[in-house]
Order: C-alpha cells, then structure tokens, then sequence
C-alpha cells in the first residue's frame, strides 16, 4: 500500500483584523488601528461627499475632516452601530452642514441617477443618439437636472445620493440618516417624482 504524502500548503495570508478589535485598540489611542479603519472606508465615505457637492477638493477636506472629529469622539462610539455607519453618518452631518452655508450647490452625472427615466420614449431617444445633438442636448439636460436637485430638500437629496449614486440599501440609509425604513422610501419615492416631473416638463417643450 503506498502511503500518500501530506500536502504541504501555502502560507495564508493572516485575515483581517475585526473591526470591533481595531475600534478597541483605536480608542486606547493606537493611531495605527485608526489608520486601519479609515482605509477600509475612505474611498465610499470620499465618494459620498464627492456626490454631494461635487467638488474634489471640498470633499477631500469635508472627508479629513470627518475623520478627524470621529477619532476626537471615539469614546463616544457605544457600539450600537458599525463603526462604518457611525462614520458615515458623522461624514453625511458635516456635509450638509457645509451645504447649507454654500450658495453654489452640486451637480451630478445624470448616468448616476436611477428614476426610471428609461421608461420616458424621449430621454431614451435623446441619450442613444450618437449625434452632436446628443451632446448638446445631454449637456442642457444634466443642466436641468442639476436645477432640479437643488430644489430638493436636504434629506430628499441625500437620500437619491445614498441610495441612487453609492447603492446603499433602505436599512443602511435608515442608519445613516436616523429615521425608519418608511421614512427612507417615502423620501426616495418623492425626490424621483419630482426629478421625473421637472425633466419631463423639459423633455416636452
């Protein structure tokens, strides 16, 4: 009988530290853990700014800035939350708070904004021709859009961004923003009638 001879396996490489382990040590002080963590949530918390006021630079600082007041309020963090969406409602709270003080508000890609626009016989004309009209009139269309946004409310806004541009589901909004589920969807139901309402006004004349 040949005896077989044991597989020798690579070395793994060594899981990812816990959260709730890099939280513990972060708020000890250890800056290293604390780097950790934003690492693995800078990129979606930058994005989310980013779609908010639609301007790089001011999201790098808002998203600094963020990070920067949740490692001072670390031993406020009672756990009852993940620690991303703790982060990313201290990240969404100082952003509208920058908004309300700026005049010049966001523009957004209309390719960002799902609100069944591909059931509007003309927007879908008007995006699949590959013509100097469609230029054009993409250009004016994301002008209307913009215009539209900024007649949304606050929570109206931030809500088509979470859950439209970053893909978060109704529960994690309902986190981030500290309301129910209902409330989420009736926000979200809401500013997509209206941006349906005001660009089909537009697509009409």
């Amino acid at each position: 009988m040949i005896k077989a001879e044991p597989i020798e396996r690579e070395s793994e490489t060594p899981a990812p530290e816990h959260e709730s382990a890099l939280v513990a040590r972060a708020r000890q002080g250890d800056l290293q853990a604390y780097d950790e963590l934003i690492k693995r949530y800078q990129e979606r918390i930058y994005a989310t700014i980013y779609h908010m006021t639609s301007n790089h630079e001011d999201a790098n600082d808002l998203a600094q800035e963020s990070f920067i007041k949740a490692y001072s309020a670390l031993k406020s963090f009672k756990g009852g939350s993940s620690f991303y969406t703790w982060l990313y409602r201290i990240a969404v709270n100082k952003t509208i708070n920058f908004l309300k003080q700026r005049k010049n508000r966001q523009a957004m890609s209309l390719n960002d904004i799902d609100f069944q626009a591909e059931h509007d016989p003309d927007l879908v004309a008007l995006v699949s021709e590959k013509t100097p009209r469609r230029e054009a009139g993409l250009n004016e269309l994301q002008e209307k859009l913009n215009e539209a946004l900024l007649k949304l409310s606050e929570p109206h806004r931030l809500v088509v961004v979470l859950h439209d541009v970053q893909g978060q589901s109704h529960e994690e909004i309902a986190k981030v923003m500290d309301c129910n589920i209902g409330t989420v969807r009736s926000r979200l139901f809401y500013a997509r009638q209206q941006l349906q309402s005001y660009l089909s006004d537009y697509l009409k004349k």
